[in-house]
């Protein structure tokens, strides 16, 4: 055992102590992919069931300004996904001290979507079956708007507030990193307040989970039975807001109306869909700030040439597209 899993299996033994489980019915730490900011681990007991053990970096480490502390909005959304009926990790235990914080949760059945999609007419089944949970996500409501975690300040009494403290954030993480835009900050910054007005129209803050693309939602195939949604994963990045951001993820640099299925099992469990002009606007707001999140934080991350081309190449033109749908819309 080198060192590196010689700390992550001391780690998982403390953790699972704190926890209140015996840490001698650790059989195996496995490191788990697809994460961009904290360490995700695996942690298979000896009778067979298994936990996700998160920990953050460091606190020296680079990274945006509404990425502090997402531990706690990840512990936020498991407890609203509990209350929801939703299936999600169900928080175990949130530990540590403030210089080695942890999550640790259950695990959901499935592998994700992206790695291995349905077949024929399971696909569209499936996205109705995931339109009925996120809606039944939508209906859980928070004390106020913006991230539970406190990372941008205080919950704000009113959406557009904590939107404009959103983007007003991550444009200054863009200036910071000298992030490469399709358009200067200042003129993206000039472009979402010609559209905050319509930020007003939002008044109950739901919850919204922000990162539902494939990676995140795991498809469990008993060996018996249809395929059914086992997860939806990675609530770190929830917020209190408009559910219509949740709708950027869940098409991802595509357009959810063009998702009947979805849209479909969205509105049989009393999700509401409507996309009139302010709607639009506002998709087109969540889309802005949703790709310039994922073009800034390529240079924290240090993401390597391949991604970052694929960023410049896939996400750069989109958040033009958000932009310009803007500037036509008011």
């Amino acid at each position: 055992m080198d060192d590196t899993m010689g700390d992550s299996w001391e780690r998982a033994r403390r953790v699972l102590a704190e926890a209140g489980l015996p840490p001698d019915v650790l059989a195996r730490v496995r490191p788990l992919n697809g994460g961009t900011y904290n360490t995700v681990e695996e942690l298979v007991l000896t009778d067979g069931n298994r936990y996700v053990l998160k920990v953050p970096p460091g606190p020296a480490t680079d990274g945006l300004r509404h990425e502090r502390r997402l531990l706690v909005s990840e512990a936020r959304y498991c407890a609203g996904a509990a209350e929801a009926g939703v299936p999600a990790p169900r928080a175990v235990s949130v530990g540590g001290d403030t210089a080695s914080p942890y999550l640790l949760m259950t695990a959901c059945p499935g592998s994700p979507w992206s790695q291995t999609a349905p077949a024929g007419g399971q696909e569209a089944a499936l996205r109705t079956e995931l339109g009925r949970q996120v809606a039944r996500l939508h209906r859980v409501t928070g004390p106020g708007f913006g991230y539970p975690s406190g990372a941008l300040g205080p919950l704000a009494p009113d959406w557009r507030t904590a939107f404009t403290t959103m983007t007003d954030a991550v444009l200054a993480d863009a200036r910071h990193y000298g992030a490469r835009l399709p358009r200067a900050v200042g003129e993206v910054a000039a472009v979402i307040r010609t559209g905050a007005p319509a930020l007003d129209e939002v008044t109950v803050p739901a919850l919204v989970h922000f990162d539902l693309w494939p990676g995140n939602i795991l498809v469990d195939r008993p060996a018996a039975g249809r395929a059914r949604i086992g997860g939806l994963i990675d609530g770190e990045r929830m917020f209190w807001g408009d559910p219509l951001a949740d709708f950027v993820s869940l098409a991802l640099l595509g357009d959810i109306r063009k998702d009947e299925a979805f849209l479909a099992g969205y509105g049989e469990a009393g999700g509401r869909a409507v996309f009139d002009p302010a709607a639009r606007v506002r998709l087109a707001l969540y889309r802005a700030y949703l790709y310039l999140i994922m073009l800034t934080e390529t240079i924290p991350r240090a993401a390597g040439d391949e991604h970052d081309r694929w960023v410049q190449e896939a996400v750069a033109p989109e958040l033009g597209a958000a932009l310009d749908e803007i500037t036509e819309l008011c």
